[in-house]
């Protein structure tokens, strides 16, 4: 078999994840169905058909909200969109086309909003991926636990998806973690992927609890949900993606009082924290009922593409060394090595900034180095301390963007 596609993946480096239904409609979370329900700190239970009453009379998105979502995937310096086209709730962004009527085509948008999706990411050159929930609050086969009936569900849902949209860059399950032991996801379902989307990445998202296991022979691409990689080793017949996901702020899909942010520097850094494991980084966005991004996470997603712009994507196009370094993650590509130091300073009076001084980086091997210079400011020229060892000098006053990068030669 061609595994190509995996390793075009693992270039990628960098996707936008968006967690959009009809709970955002509500602003309070993915999860809010499923919290009432089981009284999970919300004082009112609810019932699945007072939860779609409230819900999907008013799900309507705006005309070009795929596009604008693509738009900030590309200004972001994402390469890929993860949408979900059904989460947990059981609805479906896209036609079911008979399957039920419980899908954006009977809402009121009256559309197949995967459809959309897919047309604007090809309109700004993303590789759309599909989000498929196996969890379903919804149906009531898997509900009563009658899961032989439920993945014959499942499958004819991933049969609509794999058949209508075009080339597929991947799918990506998640909630088998959820299913009761000796209840196994059917390998089929996998294969059926592999035989009607034949470069579409397979992932699993293996939740909280088991970062970067694999799960079953067919998956592609392990994750680590908003947690630390480490480098993911092939397999001896074929070669093996790592994805580290997280969001903004706490929740995934929209909420109006979740102020817990992370802040710009804290997803820089795990953006370099992913890279330099060999791993792709999938950074979540949970736009509101109409499908509008909310400003902060706009901000922050524009920034991070600002930073990627002004390195000329190095981190997302580079491959990690294997040389050890200290006060750095060295990349290489092409012959030149890259090192990128994270928290670097502005340089400032005493007076107004505390935290000053340079950052030292320093290769542990036999070569030297030659003609090193920072990569967002190409006239300066790194200045050695000695021939493996040089200094990162701080932003200069009026500009702090958390990170830095030094191209230089070994020989």
């Amino acid at each position: 078999m061609d595994y190509s596609y995996v390793k075009d993946f693992k270039k990628l480096g960098f996707g936008m994840f968006v967690h959009f239904g009809l709970y955002s409609v509500l602003g309070a979370g993915e999860w809010y169905y499923e919290c009432a329900y089981n009284g999970g700190r919300i004082k009112k239970p609810i019932s699945m058909e007072q939860y779609i009453a409230s819900t999907m009379p008013k799900f309507n998105p705006k005309k070009n909200w795929a596009r604008d979502l693509c738009k900030l995937a590309k200004e972001a310096g994402c390469r890929y969109v993860t949408l979900t086209t059904r989460h947990h709730e059981g609805f479906s962004l896209y036609d079911t086309r008979g399957l039920n009527a419980y899908d954006a085509p009977h809402s009121p948008a009256k559309r197949d909003l995967v459809a959309e999706f897919v047309e604007a990411c090809h309109t700004f050159g993303l590789l759309p991926v599909f989000y498929h929930t196996v969890i379903d609050w919804w149906n009531k086969d898997y509900q009563e636990g009658r899961y032989e009936s439920y993945f014959d569900y499942l499958r004819r849902s991933i049969e609509i998806l794999c058949k209508n949209y075009g080339e597929v860059g991947g799918f990506w399950f998640d909630g088998t973690w959820g299913l009761p032991k000796g209840v196994t996801f059917p390998e089929d379902i996998y294969m059926l992927i592999h035989t009607l989307q034949p470069r579409a990445i397979i992932t699993n998202n293996t939740g909280l609890d088991f970062g970067g296991q694999k799960g079953a022979s067919e998956i592609d691409c392990v994750t680590f949900e908003r947690g630390k990689p480490f480098p993911v080793e092939d397999d001896e017949a074929r070669p093996l993606a790592g994805e580290v996901c997280d969001s903004i702020n706490d929740h995934w899909g929209y909420t109006k009082d979740d102020y817990c942010f992370k802040s710009y520097s804290e997803l820089l850094n795990e953006l370099i924290d992913a890279r330099s494991s060999g791993c792709n980084f999938l950074l979540n966005v949970g736009p509101k009922g109409g499908g509008e991004v909310p400003f902060l996470q706009k901000s922050i997603m524009k920034m991070l593409g600002k930073w990627l712009k002004r390195n000329k994507n190095i981190i997302l196009d580079a491959l990690p060394s294997s040389i050890k370094t200290e006060g750095a993650f060295l990349f290489e590509k092409d012959g030149t090595y890259y090192a990128v130091t994270k928290n670097v300073p502005m340089a400032a009076d005493t007076h107004v900034q505390r935290i000053l001084g340079d950052k030292v980086v320093h290769l542990e091997t036999e070569k030297k180095i030659v003609g090193g210079y920072m990569v967002d400011k190409p006239s300066e020229k790194i200045v050695l301390k000695d021939p493996r060892t040089f200094n990162v000098y701080p932003f200069g006053y009026g500009t702090s963007m958390g990170a830095r990068v030094a191209a230089f030669k070994l020989k």
